[in-house]
């Protein structure tokens, strides 16, 4: 399993559990509640 770095980035929506992050590939992922995160973007870097 690869090792990501996170920066969670701020929105409104942490108020509601609700949380994104950016790693250090530059890739979203959100994370709700308690759940793990999920990626939801990928970087189009070649």
């Amino acid at each position: 399993m690869p090792n990501y770095y996170f920066k969670e980035i701020w929105t409104p929506l942490k108020i509601i559990r609700i949380h994104f992050y950016r790693d250090d590939e530059n890739r979203y992922w959100v994370k709700i509640g308690s759940k793990p995160r999920r990626l939801i973007s990928k970087s189009d870097s070649v």
